[in-house]
């Protein structure tokens, strides 16, 4: 019975070392490809950094009463920037009859037309800290 056991003892180690050795990483594969995926993941989120850049990802909302009155705040100014400061503010100015919208270009956190106060606010405001 002794003999046995060991039999199928060294049996399964000799299965054990074969497929140990045909899953074992080759040359190319596994630890030896880790830095070479390292740096193509790192120029990965380099580029998706990049762009990130230009993405108009601030945003304020201020919402106001544009006249005395009226009420509920339904009057609102939205900035939607990137993170240069570069994009666009718009406001839609509620009135009783009528609404108007405009929309003023912003570069750098300036622009070159004349901004109103809850306009300056939602600049300031997408701002980042």
């Amino acid at each position: 019975m002794d003999l046995v056991a060991l039999v199928i003892a060294v049996v399964a180690l000799l299965l054990v070392a074969v497929t140990l050795r045909r899953t074992a990483p080759r040359k190319g594969d596994g630890v030896e490809a880790v830095p070479e995926d390292v740096h193509g993941l790192r120029q990965e989120v380099a580029a998706l950094r990049a762009e990130a850049k230009d993405a108009l990802r601030h945003l304020a909302v201020v919402r106001y009463d544009a006249f005395g009155d009226m009420g509920g705040h339904l009057s609102w100014s939205v900035a939607l920037l990137d993170d240069g400061g570069n994009g666009v503010v718009l406001t839609s100015i509620h009135g009783r009859s009528d609404a108007r919208s405009y929309a003023k270009s912003v570069s750098g956190w300036t622009c070159e037309q004349q901004l109103s106060p809850e306009e300056l606010e939602a600049i300031e405001h997408a701002r980042p800290s």
